[in-house]
């Protein structure tokens, strides 16, 4: 990755090496992503693939019908992706699975959902929170991506006309907030996740209350670490789920910057380049929750690294660190993922 060099990156952002908060960056995110080699990174930001004609993207698309917001995230990706390629079409595309989205929003505040074919019950409320905040935090990651580009004026008008909608969505999570740490407490990345959703949308829709609930489940997320400062899931550590951590954290702390986090991530991010081959292959042995049959994903199959996310972690850390090798690993990991390797 000769062109991308540290003199390249060590500009965009002011930091302390070792200060336990990531610094306001000097750029946006925006102008951050289009700083990485297209070529490489690209596959990254399609996410789980175009939007079909209904907006229905991933497992909904394949299925061919709707069953939950969360599942529509990858809408959000896609748009983030066509925003730092600068092609207005693929965002048009991108936006049209956010349409398909809120067409769905009921009542409450919260979206429609349906009974999956791998579900034993219906879902609860907990579980329409949890699918809620999963699909808002790449809402609001996709909208404030979008302001800071070039395309904000082409989609202003949309923006503000959308802003009434995810006030209510953001509002229905809060009335499940006490159920969100009961449900999800013991997994650090659902906690940032959430954290995410709550963090991003206040930035957008400029509400502290949002913002003050992030910082609150981020200080409880720090707290599922081990003496080393690994992300602990299900009692252990995971090469897949830590490095979701890292990514969404990340991602939150350039747009709430005094969080607290600098050190965690620092910490997180040594054992996470200690999983990672040469190659880009992410190791799995002593995994508690992916690669050996642990969990089931979607009910089919075993749940696998996610080397996506894995790619994406490395990607953030190497740009808010001015860390070219991270960088470069990441770029390693992205092409295991394309060359579809087990």
């Amino acid at each position: 990755m000769s062109h991308l060099l540290p003199s390249c990156l060590s500009p965009l952002f002011i930091l302390v090496a070792l200060s336990p908060v990531i610094a306001a960056p000097v750029v946006s995110e925006y102008e951050m992503l289009r700083s990485l080699p297209v070529e490489k990174f690209a596959p990254l930001l399609a996410a789980q693939g175009e939007p079909d004609a209904n907006g229905l993207v991933g497992y909904h698309r394949q299925q061919g019908q709707w069953y939950q917001a969360g599942m529509q995230r990858g809408g959000c990706w896609y748009l983030i992706g066509g925003v730092v390629a600068g092609d207005l079409s693929r965002v048009e595309r991108g936006w049209t699975s956010i349409e398909a989205t809120f067409a769905r929003q009921v009542a409450d505040g919260g979206f429609l959902s349906v009974k999956k074919p791998y579900d034993k019950e219906l879902q609860t409320f907990d579980d329409r929170v949890e699918t809620t905040y999963f699909y808002l935090q790449e809402l609001g990651h996709a909208i404030l991506v979008l302001k800071q580009s070039p395309f904000e004026p082409v989609f202003r008008e949309r923006i503000e006309a959308l802003k009434p909608k995810t006030r209510r969505a953001v509002d229905f999570v809060h009335s499940g907030y006490d159920g969100i740490v009961r449900k999800v407490g013991h997994t650090a990345n659902r906690l940032f996740i959430a954290a995410k959703a709550f963090g991003l949308c206040g930035v957008w829709l400029d509400e502290p209350r949002d913002r003050e609930a992030a910082r609150k489940l981020v200080a409880v997320a720090l707290t599922l670490r081990d003496a080393e400062g690994v992300f602990v899931e299900r009692g252990g550590r995971d090469s897949s789920y830590n490095a979701v951590s890292l990514l969404m954290a990340q991602v939150l702390a350039l747009h709430l910057p005094d969080l607290p986090i600098g050190e965690a991530m620092q910490k997180a991010m040594a054992w996470q380049r200690t999983r990672i081959r040469p190659t880009g292959e992410v190791e799995i042995g002593g995994n508690t929750r992916t690669g050996l049959g642990q969990e089931k994903s979607h009910g089919e199959g075993i749940k696998k690294v996610n080397y996506r996310e894995v790619a994406l972690a490395l990607c953030y850390y190497g740009l808010v660190y001015a860390d070219p090798s991270a960088i470069e690993l990441a770029a390693k990991v992205a092409a295991w993922r394309e060359r579809g390797e087990p």
